[in-house]
């Protein structure tokens, strides 16, 4: 490290530059002088070459042996450290824009009121950095930040992992502002049952499930997607509490539905991360097997199955039957192929709800 930094038509030195001119003056050897310091010649020498910042105590003494003041030491150490500082925000702001790509300061500004910036600007770093409450924006491209990435993510882009952590870093923000009981797991799986009996309600489903969740423990976040976000939910344990957040990307009933029991089947396992599109592995089976036998009993279904009459009518019964939403049983018999996803007759099926956040 040198004993002087020039950078932006400003040149700093470090103490240790002026103690080397003073040194060389008194005719001394830095052995000597640094016996008449007080100090080893190690640490005068490492002083001199600026790889070591002037200590109160070093300013003390110098001023003592020079008839200077501690302040002036001090003085020059602080204004080196300064440019210092602004060279590294500033080279920081360089990876920082790399990261900033992946992301669309439109969706903070529009769905969290951050202010309003021209493009490209720093400004919009900086309001970014501080909605996330993250020292830098780097943090955002490590796996496991915040919660654990299955191995099955492994082929996830560095844009998806952008996108994932500060949408698990928004929800973690908004859990922590929220004060809820304990984690119970009994009150969690019956806040659960109760949550089944809400799939027709299509407009206050949403406030009674946060309730229901919060006196389990679990506080339930559904978040605005970031465009082109391959997450689907995550959960993560935050103190005592358990946070539970889906995103709004895919809100049709049979997705909706789906995706929250799948994060629940986690919860319910033990088994807290990140759930991305397309994931395999032991984890996920289990989550998958959970909401499936939640959303639809697994007899009942295998009876309806083996009626094999799939008409509109047919399911709209079958699902009052089992008192759920026709679009959880439409959604199921597309993914077992029973029914095309293009069946136009099926249209008048497939409800998409409105969240109304409750936070």
């Amino acid at each position: 490290m040198s004993n002087y930094i020039k950078y932006k038509d400003t040149v700093a030195f470090h103490p240790g530059y002026y103690i080397k001119e003073i040194v060389d003056d008194s005719g001394l050897t830095q052995e000597d002088f640094a016996k008449r310091l007080d100090t080893t010649p190690k640490n005068l020498s490492l002083l001199i070459r600026g790889e070591q910042s002037l200590s109160v105590d070093m300013a003390m003494k110098l001023s003592r042996m020079l008839g200077t003041s501690a302040a002036y030491w001090l003085h020059l150490q602080n204004a080196y450290d300064e440019l210092i500082t602004e060279f590294k925000s500033d080279e920081e702001f360089v990876t920082e824009r790399v990261v900033f790509e992946s992301l669309d300061y439109g969706y903070f500004r529009d769905n969290f009121g951050l202010p309003d910036f021209p493009e490209g600007c720093d400004e919009q770093i900086k309001e970014v950095r501080k909605f996330l409450n993250v020292a830098t924006l780097r943090v955002l491209t490590q796996k496991d930040m915040a919660v654990s990435f299955r191995s099955s993510a492994k082929q996830l882009t560095q844009a998806d992992t952008i996108k994932a952590n500060a949408m698990v870093q928004i929800a973690t923000n908004k859990a922590l502002k929220i004060e809820a009981p304990g984690f119970n797991k009994h009150r969690f799986e019956n806040a659960a049952k109760y949550a089944l009996t809400l799939t027709e309600n299509h407009k206050e489903f949403y406030q009674l499930i946060f309730k229901a969740f919060l006196e389990a423990g679990v506080i339930f976040i559904i978040l605005p997607n970031i465009s082109g976000s391959q997450i689907n939910g995550a959960t993560k344990k935050i103190g005592n509490n358990i946070m539970l957040m889906v995103n709004d990307r895919r809100l049709s009933a049979d997705s909706f539905w789906f995706t929250l029991f799948h994060e629940i089947g986690h919860i319910m396992n033990g088994d807290y991360g990140i759930s991305f599109d397309k994931e395999t592995g032991v984890q996920e089976e289990l989550a998958n097997k959970y909401a499936e036998d939640s959303l639809i009993p697994v007899g009942q279904y295998q009876k309806f199955r083996d009626n094999g009459q799939f008409t509109l009518q047919s399911i709209c019964l079958f699902a009052n039957q089992i008192d759920r939403d026709p679009g959880i049983v439409l959604g199921r018999l597309q993914k077992d192929g029973i029914i095309s996803p293009d069946d136009q007759s099926m249209k008048s099926l497939k409800h998409k709800y409105q969240i109304k956040p409750v936070i």
